[in-house]
């Protein structure tokens, strides 16, 4: 009985001692932050169309903030960059439209702006690459602002067509 006892605890005693040397130490890789400069630049809105977005104040608002994202030098400041552009896109989908920019052409660029900056911001949360979230944002921001050139130089005349 005393060798049956014996054995026993000698194995455990192997057992627990072969568990302690596998123990793997976990490394916290860091990542780098992208580089502002590799960013797209926004696109240029035309004289007629700046023009009317002087007096829309919201969207004034959002174009301070989204001139902000070329500042940025970390990932908090990237946050707190996307926070206030989820803000005030808000408060510019809440507001009055000017009647050149009351088309759905414009309000549907704006959603799909509205969806980036919101994906933007979950990769920020789950750390996952910001640098391609943040240039699609950027690149449907681009397109947001383009559609207002558009609906300015398109010189159709809807009514004609409506009536027919």
């Amino acid at each position: 009985m005393g060798r049956i006892l014996f054995y026993v605890i000698a194995f455990i005693w192997m057992g627990s001692c072969k568990q302690q040397g596998t123990k793997e130490v976990l490394e916290e890789k860091t990542e780098e932050f992208f580089s502002v400069d590799s960013l797209p630049k926004p696109n240029q809105i035309n004289e007629e169309a700046l023009a009317i977005l002087k007096e829309w104040q919201e969207f004034n608002g959002l174009e301070t903030s989204f001139e902000s994202l070329y500042r940025v030098a970390n990932r908090e400041d990237l946050e707190l960059v996307i926070e206030d552009l989820v803000e005030k896109q808000k408060t510019l989908e809440a507001s009055t439209y000017p009647e050149t920019f009351d088309k759905p052409q414009i309000k549907s660029r704006q959603k799909v702006f509205k969806t980036y900056i919101l994906k933007t911001k979950g990769n920020l949360e789950y750390r996952d690459g910001t640098k391609a979230a943040t240039v699609e944002m950027i690149n449907a921001y681009n397109a947001f602002r383009n559609q207002f050139n558009v609906l300015v130089n398109s010189k159709l005349d809807t009514i004609l067509i409506l009536n027919e």
